[in-house]
């Protein structure tokens, strides 16, 4: 197949990009310095120089001619943060994923358009221990999903011709190269990490190689339409999670204090909105979003995409964890 890919020397887009290149697909990977540029080549795929912010202007988008080429587009770029207005998350993710899937639309060749969302569509007001499919997401809480959310709603309800959506809702993702290991990283060697309840809420996950395979089954497999969790398929405390995780960077949480759920759940809440009414540019230490993460069971049901996608999890948390010992 001819693929196109989108974050292609990011954290998910570049083991996308090596294991699409090593299964014999010709693959070309948006790229928006020639950095990005070097690295989408070093894994051999053609690396296209572009902007996905080019989109806000049509004209500005020649790159867009490439997708009459293309077979199947994989959407992997994403601007991540936990924190920061629904406007910047509206801007720099949702206007430029509905225009590029309004061209692979418009472009008659591309059948199949996969989406990478995120499982954190239903984090926040969804306290369900267990969510599927159709569980309702309630309103997440973090612009980041917010705006995700919104995103496969326009995409679902969008004139779709010839071409098929599949959206992929991958939780925490890790593994080796993964950045947002260093928020916790940064906690713990400044002395403000702390367990809720000692760790013993439940945490789901993907490793890296794990989400690709998914990506890869989703070029071809599913419904068209279809919304699909993938995950590990082994949810623990976050405790067992986190303390070997850590350990890798050489790091030690297993000792760290612990603060009630009681506790951490409004002074969460108190100190969110204390600084989103000042507009603060980085989070706080606590957030409504940590909670939830860390002080809240969340796993999810991968049910269907076992079933439509065929998904296997082949990366065990121990082949996980051995991978980023030897980084």
């Amino acid at each position: 197949m001819r693929i196109f890919v989108t974050g292609g020397s990011g954290f998910v887009g570049s083991a996308l990009v090596r294991r699409l290149v090593a299964e014999g697909h010709e693959v070309t990977a948006l790229a928006r310095s020639e950095s990005s540029a070097q690295r989408v080549r070093a894994a051999g795929a053609v690396a296209l120089r572009g902007d996905l912010a080019d989109l806000a202007d049509a004209a500005g988008a020649g790159w867009l001619a490439h997708l009459a080429d293309i077979d199947a587009v994989v959407h992997t770029a994403a601007h991540m943060e936990f924190w920061g207005p629904d406007a910047l998350f509206e801007r720099l993710n949702h206007a430029p994923t509905v225009a590029l899937h309004a061209a692979a639309v418009a472009a008659a060749g591309v059948r199949r358009f996969v989406l990478v969302s995120a499982a954190s569509v239903s984090t926040g007001s969804q306290r369900s221990p267990v969510v599927d499919e159709s569980t309702p997401e309630g309103r997440p809480n973090i612009a980041y999903s917010r705006v995700k959310l919104a995103t496969e709603r326009a995409l679902l309800a969008a004139p779709a011709g010839s071409t098929e959506l599949v959206v992929l809702r991958p939780p925490f993702i890790w593994g080796r190269g993964m950045a947002t290991i260093d928020g916790f990283v940064e906690a713990a060697r400044t002395g403000r990490f702390a367990w809720i309840d000692h760790g013993r809420h439940t945490v789901d996950m993907v490793h890296v190689d794990n989400l690709v395979t998914a990506l890869v089954l989703a070029l071809t497999r599913g419904r068209p339409g279809g919304v699909y969790h993938v995950t590990d398929g082994a949810p623990m405390p976050i405790r067992e999670f986190l303390v070997p995780l850590l350990a890798t960077q050489g790091i030690d949480v297993s000792g760290s204090r612990s603060v009630p759920l009681a506790v951490a759940a409004p002074l969460a809440a108190a100190v969110d909105r204390a600084a989103r009414v000042l507009r603060r540019r980085t989070a706080p230490p606590l957030t409504n979003w940590l909670v939830s993460f860390t002080g809240r069971d969340r796993a999810y049901d991968i049910t269907a995409a076992r079933r439509e996608l065929g998904y296997v999890p082949g990366v065990t948390f121990e082949q996980g964890l051995a991978g980023m010992a030897s980084a």
